[in-house]
């Protein structure tokens, strides 16, 4: 819908939401994810279990599992420390995964 006067348009929400959502479900986010969910379960670790290491709630722990949600590197550092980890060996992995 435009404004006469000012000819500036409105988009809703769901117009800026469409690119966003590809980007959130891509392969790449999916093995993402899955490295994220391997490591978890190799450390042996519960979903509960990562979250009280971190401070966070358990539904953090499965938003970013699931891809209802994004890490950031500082997240993402801190995971692989409960990981036992370094974040280089983790975009290591991370990469090898990505180049197949």
């Amino acid at each position: 819908m435009g404004y006469p006067k000012s000819g500036f348009t409105i988009v809703c929400k769901k117009e800026l939401a469409g690119d966003m959502d590809k980007a959130i479900h891509s392969q790449n986010q999916t093995t993402l994810q899955d490295l994220l969910r391997e490591l978890r379960k190799e450390a042996d670790l519960r979903q509960q279990d990562v979250a009280k290491k971190i401070n966070e709630p358990q539904s953090f722990v499965s938003k970013y599992e699931s891809g209802e949600r994004r890490l950031d590197i500082l997240e993402l550092r801190e995971l692989c420390r409960v990981f036992k980890l370094s974040l280089v060996e983790f975009s290591e992995q991370l990469e090898q995964r990505l180049s197949k």
